[in-house]
C-alpha cells in the first residue's frame, strides 16, 4: 500500500508561485505519481504526472510552461512547482499514484490518493 501526504497549498495573487509536495510512504518505484485538481462544480482533471522509476513527465496543455513536476527519490517525494499562477488554477490539488507506465492524466486510472491541498489564486 502507498500512503500520500500533500502539503504546500495556500493563497497567492495572480502571477505568483507555489510549490506543492507529495510525500509517499510505501513502495513507489516503478509507479506513476500524478497531480490532479478539482474546482467546485467541475470534474477532477489531470495536471502533471511523472514516472517514479525513470523520470518521464507528462503535462496538461493548460499548465505547460508554467508548472514543473519533479521527484526526489531519496525522500520519496514528488513536487509540483507552479509559476505564473492564474485565478483559473484555483482548486483542490490532489496527489495520486498507480503502478503502471506510461503515466496517464486520467484520474480514474489512479488507485492511491492523498487528502488534497487547497490552492487559491486571486486576481
Amino acid at each position: 500500500q502507498v500512503q500520500l501526504v500533500e502539503s504546500g497549498g495556500g493563497s497567492v495573487q495572480a502571477g505568483g508561485s507555489l510549490r506543492l509536495s507529495c510525500a509517499a510512504f510505501g513502495y513507489t518505484y516503478s509507479s506513476c505519481m500524478g497531480w490532479f485538481r478539482q474546482a467546485p462544480g467541475k470534474e477532477r482533471e489531470g495536471v502533471a504526472s511523472i514516472y517514479f522509476g525513470g523520470g518521464d513527465t507528462y503535462y496538461a496543455d493548460s499548465v505547460k510552461g508554467r508548472f514543473t513536476i519533479s521527484q526526489d527519490n531519496a525522500k520519496n517525494t514528488v513536487y509540483l512547482q507552479m509559476n505564473s499562477l492564474k485565478p483559473g488554477d484555483t482548486a483542490m490539488y490532489y496527489c495520486a499514484a498507480v503502478y503502471r507506465f506510461p503515466c496517464p492524466l486520467t484520474a480514474d486510472l489512479y488507485s492511491h490518493w492523498g487528502q488534497g491541498t487547497q490552492v487559491t489564486v486571486s486576481s
